[in-house]
């Protein structure tokens, strides 16, 4: 509860008094579970839906809507947007911050569009690393096992002054395919190789400049048509600037580059600039003001095969715009009401309006009691708009929705968080989603059932509970549980023939649970162990399922650490997500792990 976040107001905060449902993943947690990638460190918050595919692809989402092509949750690495325009998603597969540099990972499941623009609709993920005074020295890891078959990675810190930082990293890995259900490999074996380097100097007491950036490079192997390849770099820089004690500005640029070249299918080559600016001061002595503006711009190079294609092949875009928030103290260290709203322009529907309103009431010094009321709206993708299958006239089966419009949210939130003791914690966020112009595929005309046409023609909701509990039973000995409850329900919009239970924007459990047990023993021995529960999917008949994590690490030395990780024990392959004709299954691994520092 005394952790500092960051992702809920653009500002640092206590996570006990924020008016959010957030939870933390701090660089330990993943340390101690185990965890070789994002995505399975990102299972270590409940609040979120994570489904492995295959060996590569993952689909992550909060408060549902997962798929492939999960669009309503925006992700963050140290302030670098990491979503695609091509279909308002991410590309888990190329995401692999070094993970002993991550300091955190805040995670907010419901809207965050005020603060952080667009397609913040159902979650937002900011993934924090650490600063370069504090991964000074050389670290050696590597090791490998069954489906982690090999990785390794290097890392050097050093200081070039006192008040300049830096360091540098790269990484390797492989890992084996997934299964197919009679046991057969699926045959989509790959390889990742990134590098990095990351510059921190506090010019003065009040001058932070940081430089940051990485380039990577994979293959993905596929049994037909070939394998993929990925790669790409960005680089960051960002001046935070100390005015006051109560006043600071920051300005952020990035610039990042990605290709993605798939056989029989879409290729492409994203190139992205930003510029972020944000100012925060105290008005009076009761008002918090933030503010700031934003400007992105987007270069989308495709190569279209002859069975779909993407039209225009090549495509500009730009967003941009401002947000403003007032967090107004209502009752000295008792009542708080927090307005925001952005306001952002894009080439697809013009401009949105994102407002929101937080109300945070603290009963008492370990009791908080908040509720939120949101808008937020998913912008039209390339996707929506640009895609038709065949390639060329007549478009007999696809035609891309020329007038599809943004997606719309209006969320009710309400939380209450406690801690009884100073080992012990609850935390409980409930909601109730109200949707509208959802995505949908149906036939142009009630004569013809193709071609088919992307339209809105699809609204609903949802609802449920997101409930936590922390507790240190001893200080050797911590215990974590996450409980998650879910129902979505969509419907067809009048004039439209879509089957909303049928839609594949929304394949998610009611479901899952989560219990976690971090144990020091003697001997310098670490024990962790992680079981789930997650519950079915109705729409795409993948059964529910039981799994279990188990890690064993032995500080050998002060210097030297050896683990040995069980991933999916329970079973020797199990299914998460797709379609039963071809649905890939996870199998159980096992591998070991050495880390040296000096």
């Amino acid at each position: 509860m005394e952790l500092e976040v960051t992702s809920v107001s653009r500002r640092p905060e206590r996570l006990a008094g924020t008016a959010s449902a957030i939870q933390v993943v701090t660089g330990e947690d993943i340390r101690r579970s185990g965890a070789s990638s994002l995505p399975e460190a990102l299972r270590l918050a409940s609040n979120l839906n994570v489904a492995q595919i295959n060996s590569s692809d993952w689909a992550i989402s909060a408060r549902g809507f997962n798929s492939r092509l999960s669009n309503k949750l925006l992700v963050m690495i140290d302030g670098r947007t990491v979503y695609t325009p091509l279909f308002a998603g991410v590309f888990w597969d190329v995401q692999h911050t070094f993970m002993e540099d991550i300091d955190r990972i805040e995670v907010i499941s419901g809207p965050g569009g005020a603060q952080w623009g667009a397609n913040a609709v159902n979650g937002v993920i900011n993934i924090t690393t650490k600063a370069a005074k504090d991964t000074q020295g050389l670290m050696l890891l590597g090791g490998g096992g069954t489906e982690l078959r090999g990785f390794g990675g290097l890392r050097y810190g050093g200081e070039l002054s006192p008040t300049l930082h830096y360091r540098v990293y790269v990484q390797h890995f492989e890992r084996d395919g997934a299964a197919f259900p009679d046991g057969s490999g699926a045959g989509n074996d790959w390889q990742f190789t990134q590098s990095g380097l990351r510059l921190d100097w506090h010019a003065s007491p009040e001058n932070l400049l940081t430089v940051q950036g990485d380039l990577y490079d994979g293959r993905i192997q596929r049994p037909a048509p070939g394998q993929t390849e990925v790669s790409g770099g960005n680089l960051l820089g960002r001046w935070t600037h100390t005015i006051s004690p109560d006043s600071s500005f920051s300005l952020q640029w990035y610039y990042d580059h990605t290709h993605r070249s798939i056989p029989d299918s879409i290729s492409e080559q994203l190139t992205t600039h930003d510029v972020d600016f944000q100012h925060n001061f105290l008005l009076g002595e009761r008002q918090h003001v933030i503010w700031g503006l934003g400007y992105r711009r987007f270069y989308d190079e495709v190569t279209n095969p002859t069975r779909l294609a993407l039209l225009p092949a090549d495509d500009n875009q730009e967003i941009y715009g401002g947000f403003l928030q007032d967090e107004i103290t209502l009752v000295p260290q008792r009542l708080t009401l927090t307005l925001g709203t952005k306001i952002e322009h894009n080439d697809y529907t013009g401009w949105e309006i994102q407002p929101s309103t937080r109300l945070t009431w603290r009963a008492t010094g370990n009791q908080t009691v908040w509720g939120a009321v949101s808008r937020a709206v998913r912008t039209p993708s390339r996707v929506d708009r640009d895609l038709y299958a065949p390639a060329t006239p007549p478009f007999t089966a696809l035609q891309g929705g020329s007038d599809f419009q943004s997606e719309k949210l209006i969320a009710y939130e309400l939380g209450y968080r406690v801690q009884p003791t100073p080992t012990l914690s609850f935390s409980l966020a409930t909601y109730y989603n109200d949707y509208d112009d959802i995505r949908s595929v149906e036939p142009a005309s009630s004569a013809a059932p193709t071609p088919l046409v992307i339209r809105n023609g699809l609204k609903g909701h949802s609802y449920g509970a997101e409930f936590t509990a922390d507790y240190r039973v001893t200080d050797a000995w911590r215990l974590q549980l996450g409980v998650t409850q879910m129902h979505l329900h969509l419907r067809p919009k009048s004039g439209s023939t879509a089957d909303g239970s049928a839609s594949s924007e929304a394949n998610d459990w009611n479901t899952q649970v989560f219990l976690r047990s971090s144990h020091d023993l003697p001997g310098n021995v670490q024990f962790d162990i992680g079981v789930r529960h997650i519950g079915r999917i109705d729409r795409l008949d993948v059964p529910s399922y039981e799994e279990i994590d188990v890690r064993l690490g032995w500080q050998a030395t002060p210097r030297l650490e050896l683990s040995i990780v069980g991933q999916n024990l329970l079973n020797a392959r199990h299914a998460e997500f797709g379609a039963p004709g071809a649905r890939q299954e996870i199998e159980r691994g096992v591998y070991a792990k050495l880390r040296w520092t000096y």
